[in-house]
């Protein structure tokens, strides 16, 4: 059943050249654009999927973002892992209901929302207060305040220890995650995965290294890329541009020798 938009609900406002806003709604307020203003009034107590008109006539379709469409379009502070990794590093780590995460380097929460819904409980390291806050409020703002009852994150440098036992996964996007590695092989439960993000080869050369003398076993790595293609009538074909390289995607089981 469909809901109707409440006042400090989010709201994805398209427009006919399939470009996308995303607004908090409020009442009073309004969402400009070059084709006149939208009053957030028309949108409070429609259904998803109504279309709304600007005071020049612009018709706008109105949806509930997506996690993809929210991650690209919320508010952040650090550079986020793309929707295109977020869905396969569910995936490679085997993110499960319930499952204890310990994740590292949590930025604008993009990783962590995607953890959340998912169902795990996840513990996050950031070293930097800001980017903390930020992902505790999109967290909230995304999922609700009451997914903050599974999220728990400590400024601190996953570098220098991990804490927490029986993991049952580790997600790493950090500069040097084969810093890591020696901790988690303590921090983990046997059979627990760790899998880490990291744009560049050089960086999966010295994890892979220091995966291999830490009791891991079942190494991959992989790279994800993005192809969307052109269909108008009978003109089909692969677009011009894709979203290419982002990041490797490492994963490994922890298996104690």
């Amino acid at each position: 059943m469909s809901r109707v938009f409440a006042e400090g609900d989010r709201a994805l406002i398209v427009d006919l050249k399939q470009r996308r806003y995303l607004v908090a709604l409020q009442a009073g307020g309004e969402f400009h654009s070059h084709a006149g203003y939208v009053p957030h009034d028309s949108i409070i107590g429609q259904s998803e999927g109504t279309i709304v008109r600007s005071t020049k006539g612009a018709p706008y379709l109105v949806l509930r973002p997506t996690l993809a469409e929210f991650v690209l379009k919320m508010k952040r502070g650090a550079q986020v892992i793309y929707p295109k990794d977020l869905g396969p590093i569910l995936m490679l780590a085997d993110i499960f209901p319930g499952a204890v995460v310990l994740e590292s380097g949590v930025g604008s929460g993009a990783l962590s929302m995607t953890l959340l819904r998912a169902g795990a409980r996840v513990h996050g390291y950031e070293i930097r207060p800001d980017f903390a806050a930020r992902a505790r409020s999109n967290v909230s703002s995304f999922l609700g305040p009451e997914a903050l009852e599974r999220y728990h994150v400590e400024e601190r440098d996953c570098y220098g220890g991990i804490d927490l036992t029986n993991l049952d996964r580790i997600v790493l996007d950090l500069p040097e995650p084969w810093q890591v590695v020696k901790h988690a092989q303590h921090a983990l439960r046997p059979g627990g995965i760790l899998l880490a993000y990291t744009p560049s080869v050089i960086q999966v050369s010295q994890l892979r290294e220091a995966l291999d003398n830490h009791g891991f076993a079942l190494v991959e790595t992989i790279e994800v890329l993005h192809r969307s293609w052109h269909v108008e009538g009978q003109a089909v074909r692969p677009d011009h541009r894709m979203v290419a390289h982002t990041g490797f995607l490492t994963h490994a089981r922890y298996v104690p020798r």
